[in-house]
């Protein structure tokens, strides 16, 4: 393991923002892992985990504790079924399954970040979410020391969420196995409206597995959400909020806010979210509270290509980027009464 003390985090960030590390060690093997947290837990040390780094906000302070950045390798098919090591890229695992002619995580192409974060946030975009594919997810349980392997069903998924971010300190990912489908190199059945759009084909058809990633990759260039050094629209942990799940009741008054401020005809975004629930776009609140593409005058601002994106413009401090989205979520909630939940973890600082 490399071991480096008062190291700095912004660089394992795609924000690109956040104090250093008290201590931070690089882990590239399951049993190194294992090892340093079991080392962290018996001597009481605060413990980051860090994979890709494409959900963290850290703190400008730091992180007084051991950061454990998780930089373990392997891809295993046998089939259609997917092995990834926690640290794998997840971009480059999509692509390598595309070449393989398997569907099941074609639209999840571009995501930055490690395979082993997918199942904590659920991950999830233009129609697919990896809860759709996880077979099992191996875990290291720091409340039983053991190593344990959890079904899908144990992983309790639901949108953007798991048992892993609803219990942040008790499991770390090792490993995630996928099942993915054997179409004859088609994709899944595309989903989102506007894939389909793009592609030029109803939703529930199934595309060529390249002409899937190729569409996906090119609707997030435009969005700013693959990463791209020189573009500082990619500065950003993607998507900042989730989208609203509101209740019957809740979103019926919130339809009755949208018509008082945008117009009688006025109809929010409205999705099915389970009985008694619907989602709503987070993007089209900002948007409609008055925080267009590109809004701020400082070094964080929204990005100038999607709403939902808050992004570092190359001299951000972490308490910049905060100031936005505390801008943001307050504006949201004075316009239609709803509060954005960010969608990144907070080390160190909260909204």
């Amino acid at each position: 393991m490399l071991e480096l003390h008062d190291a700095p985090l912004a660089p394992l960030t795609t924000f690109r923002l956040g104090g250093p590390a008290a201590r931070l060690i690089t882990a590239t093997t399951d049993a190194e892992v294992v090892a340093a947290v079991r080392e962290a837990d018996a001597a009481g040390t605060p413990l980051l985990l860090i994979g890709g780094g494409s959900n963290l906000v850290i703190g400008d302070k730091g992180f007084a504790g051991t950061a454990l950045r998780i930089a373990t390798e392997g891809f295993s098919l046998d089939g259609t079924t997917l092995e990834l090591a926690a640290g794998e890229v997840w971009t480059d695992a999509v692509a390598r399954t595309v070449e393989a002619g398997l569907a099941g995580i074609e639209c999840l192409a571009g995501i930055p970040g490690s395979a082993g974060a997918t199942p904590i946030q659920n991950v999830g975009a233009y129609g697919q979410e990896v809860s759709s594919t996880i077979s099992e997810v191996i875990a290291y349980d720091r409340k039983t020391g053991e190593t344990v392997t959890l079904t899908n069903a144990e992983c309790a998924f639901s949108y953007r969420h798991s048992r892993f971010k609803a219990d942040p300190d008790r499991h770390v990912v090792l490993r995630v196995r996928f099942e993915l489908e054997d179409a004859n190199g088609l994709s899944a059945p595309v989903k989102y409206a506007e894939t389909a759009r793009t592609l030029g084909v109803e939703p529930g058809d199934r595309v060529p597995l390249a002409d899937a990633r190729e569409t996906v990759l090119k609707l997030r260039a435009g969005k700013g959400m693959v990463l791209d050094l020189e573009d500082h629209d990619t500065w950003s942990a993607g998507s900042f909020f989730t989208n609203p799940i509101l209740t019957d009741e809740a979103f019926a008054a919130f339809h009755a806010r949208v018509r008082e401020r945008l117009g009688a005809d006025a109809v929010p975004p409205a999705y099915p979210a389970g009985e008694g629930h619907t989602k709503t776009s987070a993007a089209w609140l900002i948007d409609k509270s008055g925080f267009t593409k590109g809004y701020g005058t400082g070094p964080a601002r929204i990005s100038t290509k999607h709403t939902l994106a808050l992004t570092n413009r190359g001299e951000a401090s972490t308490e910049d980027l905060l100031a936005l989205a505390r801008e943001v979520v307050a504006g949201v909630h004075d316009a239609f009464g709803i509060t954005l939940v960010n969608e990144p973890v907070t080390v160190g600082v909260s909204l």
